[in-house]
């Protein structure tokens, strides 16, 4: 009898054992493109919901010591996720690195050229002859050829200067007239927050095909991986929470660590990037992601043009 008992209790103990197996939340590393800030509510949201969870998901998100190495590292295999930008990420792909689209965070551009309000420059045009600052060469300075553009001017009629992140502040100081790069949700509300209000020109409203700001980039050998497609689901949840509960969204996203997040600046951030969430954040727009990707090769960022299916997916 006693040697039964202890048989069954073994049983007990390994089904047990195998059922806590089968129920191991399953690790992610998510690189941001960043320090974390309201860009990133959907995924906070989720994390704070348990949305990850429910989908037997053990998630971490990890703010880079370089922005740019995000995308690299993931296409290295060192991480599962990283958040990055549609147009960083069709030079990513052009560059041969692995990687593919599997959601939309952001789903318009907030890049923008920015002047003082009490500015002179009250049109594109105003532009010729003054000085723009400029973070990162590349991308930011073929929006400004095109914006220029549509008003018959050059980057020959401007003189350019590199002001690395200092947006704001070199326009405080009249170091430049005009500074491209800024982003609508946080320079804008910055400046209006230190009484020295912007004027912002839009770059889709400008020649510029519409894009997705923020993304969300995995390994394209990852593509089949359901752990992908249950994380999509979690950031779906988190953004119709979000959208509908943002108020209780913000308390989540200022908790746990993120007190610190809790000023004037990035509420005014959150309340402006609310509307620019991506509700349904694994659909792909295919005719914008092609067209997009013939504005870069026009315009000599890329030098040829992938299959869509190659950097851009909606996941089965």
């Amino acid at each position: 009898m006693n040697k039964y008992i202890f048989k069954i209790c073994c049983i007990v103990s390994f089904s047990l054992f195998l059922s806590c197996q089968s129920f191991a939340a399953t690790k992610m590393t998510v690189l941001l493109d960043w320090f974390v800030n309201p860009d990133h509510a959907p995924l906070f949201v989720a994390l704070e919901k348990g949305y990850f969870a429910d989908q037997g998901l053990d998630v971490e998100f990890i703010a880079p010591a370089n922005p740019n190495d995000p995308p690299k590292l993931v296409a290295a295999g060192k991480a599962d996720i990283a958040v990055s930008y549609q147009p960083q990420h069709h030079m990513h792909v052009d560059q041969g690195l692995p990687l593919v689209r599997i959601a939309t965070l952001i789903a318009t551009p907030l890049n923008s050229l920015v002047v003082l309000e009490e500015s002179d420059i009250k049109s594109i045009a105003d532009l010729k002859g003054k000085t723009i600052g400029y973070s990162v060469g590349g991308f930011e300075t073929v929006l400004l050829k095109v914006m220029l553009e549509k008003e018959g001017l050059t980057l020959d009629d401007v003189k350019l200067v590199n002001v690395n992140f200092s947006l704001s502040p070199s326009l405080f100081t009249g170091r430049v007239d005009a500074v491209v790069g800024a982003f609508r949700n946080f320079e804008l509300n910055q400046m209006a927050i230190e009484k020295r209000p912007g004027r912002p020109f839009f770059v889709e409203e400008l020649g510029v095909p519409a894009y997705d700001e923020l993304i969300l980039v995995a390994h394209k050998d990852r593509v089949a991986d359901k752990n992908m497609r249950k994380f999509v689901m979690a950031v779906e949840a988190g953004a119709q929470f979000l959208v509908n509960h943002p108020e209780e969204s913000w308390k989540l996203f200022v908790s746990h660590g993120r007190e610190d997040l809790d000023d004037e600046l990035n509420r005014l951030a959150w309340r402006d990037t609310l509307p620019r969430f991506a509700l349904r954040p694994g659909a792909l727009d295919q005719h914008r992601y092609r067209q997009f990707a013939e504005f870069l090769k026009e315009q000599k960022v890329i030098e040829e043009i992938k299959d869509l299916n190659e950097y851009a997916v909606e996941l089965p």
